[in-house]
């Protein structure tokens, strides 16, 4: 007679073991680089950035008179759209699609723990979005080098190691959007709808209330924060001298509010979206529950 997942659950040691959740993660990452949807999401962000890089450089026919800020600033805002609609993609397909195909509760039979299995499927994303982004900043780095962009080599990992976090910041939500939804097709739809709240309605709605309400400066700066794309968007834009014009009121009454410890203050923000999200979404799925 065959032991149900759950029987077979509680004979696992409480301590999570590290050889099974990299397991997990490498079956993450293999299942991943067998995805045409995931190749296609690094394809098309490594494009449009080798093309964002080519275009605002200096010497470019397209925009001459730019400088390497200029090319970060568009490379900040590609990374704000379509690392965040990846972020949420994957991490709300993960756990709700793996329950609606039963391989969720294959893997739970076996003896792994759900915090194994959790932080294995984790981890996995993370690199594979870690390879995605770092792989779209070195053609754009590429490119700025050859082009002679006149680029702040530092700056520029900064950016990319701040788009990074973004990405395992939404991988996080998403994650626990898909431990709310019990198929993969509705975890997908919500994690769209989020993502539209984020990048688009959110700073829409900031602005308008702002301009409706006359919203003191300082009142914009803290709704910015609390928003994980906009964070990101002024840790990295900091990183580049001459930027400041792009930063918006709420980035200049930061500038001036907080002056050299804006950096510390503005990455913080960005870990606590790192870490606040996925904390959640592990303390939620590790209950249990149908799988």
């Amino acid at each position: 007679m065959t032991a149900s997942p759950a029987e077979v659950q509680v004979t696992v040691s409480e301590r999570p073991e590290l050889r099974l959740i990299a397991a997990v993660a490498k079956k993450e990452i293999a299942d991943a680089v067998r995805s045409k949807w995931f190749w296609l999401w690094a394809g098309a962000f490594a494009v449009l950035a080798a093309i964002l890089a080519s275009s605002a450089l200096p010497g470019s026919q397209v925009a001459g008179f730019g400088s390497f800020g200029r090319t970060a600033a568009s490379l900040v805002a590609l990374a704000q759209i379509i690392i965040p609609l990846m972020g949420l993609t994957l991490g709300a397909y993960s756990l709700a699609g793996q329950r609606e195909t039963g391989a969720l509760r294959f893997l739970l039979s076996h003896p792994i723990s759900r915090t194994e299995a959790f932080w294995g499927t984790y981890i996995g994303l993370a690199t594979a979005l870690f390879a995605t982004v770092f792989g779209g900043f070195g053609v754009a780095g590429v490119i700025a080098a050859a082009q002679g962009g006149g680029a702040d080599a530092a700056s520029f990992v900064r950016i990319a190691i701040l788009s990074w976090l973004l990405a395992i910041a939404m991988l996080g939500i998403g994650l626990l959007i898909s431990t709310f939804t019990a198929s993969g097709s509705s975890a997908i739809g919500t994690s769209i709808f989020v993502w539209l709240g984020l990048v688009f309605l959110g700073d829409l709605g900031v602005m308008g209330t702002a301009v409706a309400t006359k919203m003191p400066v300082s009142a914009l700066f803290i709704s910015a924060v609390f928003n994980p794309v906009e964070a990101f968007r002024l840790a990295a834009l900091t990183a580049f001298d001459g930027s400041l014009d792009v930063l918006g009121p709420a980035g200049q009454y930061a500038v001036d509010s907080f002056g050299e410890s804006l950096d510390v203050l503005l990455i913080a923000v960005v870990a606590v979206w790192v870490v606040a999200p996925v904390s959640v979404a592990w303390w939620r799925f590790s209950k249990g529950g149908d799988v």
